[in-house]
């Protein structure tokens, strides 16, 4: 059946593609969050420490991801994302000094590969055919199944931007996954794979336009308010309760879950979801990046990885961070500036930082957890469920979560939908 209104439960970017998707099809929305700002994982706030705006962690989208741009269309986000004009990725291994850059073509046949300069250092053509063992084989496989994970190639590419995909070990990670992302950049092209970044951060460029736009639709999103326990009868979610004792859910009302995995769980009765998480450490410094320095820096030989340069701030990001995850967060500034300095060529003392942690970043994508994320549809004709969490066929991505709202959405609209 199809509905006439919705409820949606969580303001993330799961629950507001799925809020968007449902006001433009008509439905009346209402859409509320426990926390006291919209964006979930992807939420931006003013750090007083830095006496600045930041988001909770450096979000990266690619340039073809569809959904990205579908969403921010709807809403009116005019700004372009910020990023390189060509798909080129810079390393610098703090070790031993070395330098390079990947540097693909805009087209979809990799002659890049041919060409030393535009390729990793030491590496042949030949070895990056070998890459093609990622595009075959069962769904349960695991990357070093599929592929050799020695090797410059390897080493020097292909694990660093795994990592920060997958947020997981890359040697165990799922292949299926791996594929997916392949099949949706890399082998599109240099035009479908450049880094793309919200400069001014992600409330300004996907948050605050959504939750606008519901808002001018007569949707405006409610904080502070958490779904507590969900009733069923039959095969309907019947009463909804906010803290203040059951709502009867209407006959014409679908309800969209879109809150984290472990709050589902215990929300639904028999809901499978992935219950094995890994970490993310981000860190903000207060000192504008010397001139000329790239937008994205892979690091080799240091704690920092991956390295952003904003108009005002430093950023790091490191993946699958359960090594440092527990360390003081001091220890954590002071290693990782000393990372910047280094990568920079900076000789200046440690400035205002913030070091944010996110133990449950995303689920660890292992072909076992993957097996786990449920779909949209549930045994509950009028219960959907939205997520980067869930089976989107991708891992853990703003795309992702992006397209789950849109597959909850068309579910509750109905076969017109499409």
């Amino acid at each position: 059946m199809s509905f006439t209104r919705a409820t949606i439960a969580g303001a993330g970017l799961a629950g507001l593609s799925a809020a968007v998707r449902l006001a433009e099809a008509g439905l009346a929305v209402r859409i509320a969050d426990a926390a006291n700002i919209a964006g979930g994982r992807c939420r931006s706030y003013p750090d007083p420490q830095l006496g600045l705006t930041i988001d909770n962690g450096n979000h990266l989208v690619l340039s073809g991801n569809a959904a990205v741009a579908r969403f921010r269309e709807t809403i009116g986000a005019r700004t372009p994302l910020a990023g390189p004009a060509h798909a080129d990725f810079p390393f610098a291994d703090l070790t031993t000094g070395a330098r390079w850059t990947i540097r693909l073509n805009d087209g979809r046949l990799p002659w890049w590969a041919l060409v030393p300069g535009r390729r990793v250092p030491g590496s042949r053509a030949a070895d990056y055919l070998r890459l093609a063992g990622l595009l075959s084989g069962p769904d349960e496989a695991v990357v070093a199944d599929r592929v050799a994970t020695r090797g410059p190639v390897w080493e020097k590419l292909v694990a660093p931007i795994l990592l920060a995909v997958l947020n997981t070990a890359p040697a165990t990670g799922s292949a299926e996954l791996t594929r997916a992302v392949l099949r949706e950049s890399l082998l599109r092209g240099g035009r479908a794979s450049l880094p793309r970044y919200a400069e001014a951060g992600l409330a300004s460029e996907f948050i605050d336009p959504a939750v606008a736009w519901l808002a001018a639709r007569g949707a405006p999103v409610t904080l502070g308010r958490r779904l507590r326990a969900i009733g069923f009868a039959g095969d309907r979610a019947t009463t909804l309760d906010w803290g203040d004792g059951p709502e009867a859910v209407a006959d014409d009302e679908a309800v969209v879950l879109t809150v984290p995995p472990w709050v589902a769980t215990a929300l639904v009765p028999g809901l499978d979801a992935p219950d094995d998480f890994r970490s993310i450490v981000n860190a903000h410094f207060a000192m504008a990046p010397p001139r000329g320095t790239p937008p994205l820096l892979g690091l080799f030989g240091g704690t920092a990885e991956w390295l952003f340069a904003f108009p005002d701030r430093i950023a790091v990001t490191v993946s699958a961070a359960e090594a440092i995850v527990d360390m003081d967060r001091e220890a954590l500034a002071a290693r990782f500036w000393q990372d910047i300095a280094a990568a920079y060529g900076i000789d200046s003392p440690l400035p205002r930082w913030q070091v944010v942690k996110e133990k449950r970043a995303t689920f660890a994508a292992t072909p076992d957890q993957d097996r786990r994320r449920p779909p949209a549809r549930t045994r509950w004709r009028n219960l959907f469920l939205a997520g980067d969490w869930t089976a989107t066929g991708l891992p853990a991505t703003i795309e992702g979560a992006l397209r789950s709202g849109e597959a909850a959405a068309r579910l509750a609209c109905g076969p017109a939908a499409g």
